[in-house]
């Protein structure tokens, strides 16, 4: 990083640490650093599988970009500031997201020997370390279950990895399967209505077929979440932990919530029992969930991630190191802090709704064209989301 710093502009420090990201070598003083064979094997490994966890799509060109999307971002980079002179923090942001998303290979791979539960709790510490002191500033995710959803929330041309992962998930235990559901109802909660109004326009028959991967997770998310509020609730907690619960239900269910209390769709026929399980203990709590959803309408002046809408989750994320470098200035959010609207302790709740806004102008300046009109992929709107909650609230309440 010295030698990459050390160039008189951004482009040429850039084009450095270029190389480094292509070929996985690195090097720390006398010490040259391969990474290449491990992540060359667990890639492969991982797109058998049906994942593309380190590549992106190209809608154009219909195909997966050649390059990785650390690298993919440091050529837009190029392009956009190439001239500049070298702030430090922007190769230093560029490498923490490539070795996030190494960390994130290495989550979706934490099945393949020894206790994935270990192994998962083992990928939390290098994180920790990525996002410490020592690292750029920027943060990414609060977990390694958050990297799993990074890893694997990019369009894939074949879905078939997705119910074998939901498989792998539920041999994790009680904490973790809890930790990557609060992650996924949230983030689906924001896709699917992203969906719903963008791509199968208010459809939601169209809507269930055209999402079949994502609602057995879904109702994993739903069922999992469900169980930490029962627990929870028998054991008298309540303040942060629980709303963050309760907000992670509601947004879950305000795609399409009849699918789970109402009468059973097609969709969800390989989620039947876990299906059935969260719409009894939804019926059991419903009075009393009712009335905790109530303090998660959206509004104006708050950011809520019911007025969130977004393509693919990875996309806000890249977003956010995008705007980063722009800028010379790292975000302290992380996805987790996004698909939450409770406020904790040393975040400034401004922040969100800033990065939320910021996002959404990007998407604006360059939209996608999606049932041949242009539309931006990622939307802030608390007018929505009112009307997202305000239907959600009407279905559950029949």
């Amino acid at each position: 990083m010295t030698d990459v710093s050390r160039a008189p502009l951004l482009g040429q420090a850039l084009t450095r640490l270029r190389e480094s990201l292509r070929t996985n070598t690195f090097t720390s003083g006398a010490v040259q650093i391969y990474l290449d064979k491990w992540i060359t094997a667990y890639d492969a490994h991982t797109r058998a599988e049906g994942f593309h966890v380190l590549h992106d799509w190209d809608g154009v060109a219909q195909q997966v970009n050649p390059d990785t999307i650390p690298v993919d971002v440091l050529n837009f980079l190029i392009a956009q500031r190439g001239t500049d002179p070298v702030n430090p923090v922007v190769p230093a942001i560029l490498l923490d997201y490539y070795f996030m998303h190494l960390l994130s290979l290495l989550a979706v791979r934490a099945w393949d020997s020894g206790d994935p539960n270990r192994n998962l709790d083992r990928v939390d510490e290098l994180l920790a370390l990525l996002q410490g002191p020592d690292g750029s500033g920027q943060r990414f995710a609060d977990s390694a279950e958050t990297l799993i959803l990074i890893a694997t929330s990019h369009y894939e041309l074949n879905e078939r990895g997705f119910a074998t992962l939901l498989d792998q998930v539920r041999t994790l235990n009680p904490a973790h399967q809890t930790r990557v559901a609060i992650g996924h109802a949230a983030a689906m909660g924001c896709h699917l209505r992203f969906g719903f109004e963008a791509q199968c326009g208010r459809d939601t028959v169209l809507l269930r077929d055209d999402n079949v991967a994502d609602y057995p997770w879904l109702c994993f998310a739903l069922v999992t979440v469900m169980r930490e509020y029962v627990r929870l609730r028998e054991a008298g907690v309540e303040g942060r932990q629980r709303q963050v619960v309760v907000e992670a239900l509601l947004n879950g269910l305000t795609p399409d919530a009849r699918a789970f209390v109402g009468t059973a769709p097609a969709v969800l026929t390989p989620a039947a029992a876990e299906r059935e399980e969260f719409a009894a203990l939804f019926a059991r709590y419903k009075d009393d969930l009712l009335q905790e959803f109530e303090a998660f309408r959206p509004s104006d002046t708050a950011y809520s991630p019911l007025s969130f809408f977004y393509n693919f989750a990875h996309n806000v994320l890249k977003g956010e190191v995008v705007d980063a470098l722009i800028w010379d200035s790292p975000w302290g959010l992380s996805l987790d802090d996004v698909f939450t609207g409770v406020p904790r302790v040393g975040l400034d709740d401004g922040a969100k709704l800033t990065l939320a806004t910021t996002l959404m102008g990007y998407a604006r300046s360059n939209p996608d064209r999606i049932r041949g009109k242009l539309m931006p992929v990622i939307v802030y709107d608390p007018a929505a989301g009112r009307q997202a909650y305000t239907t959600a609230m009407r279905k559950l309440r029949e």
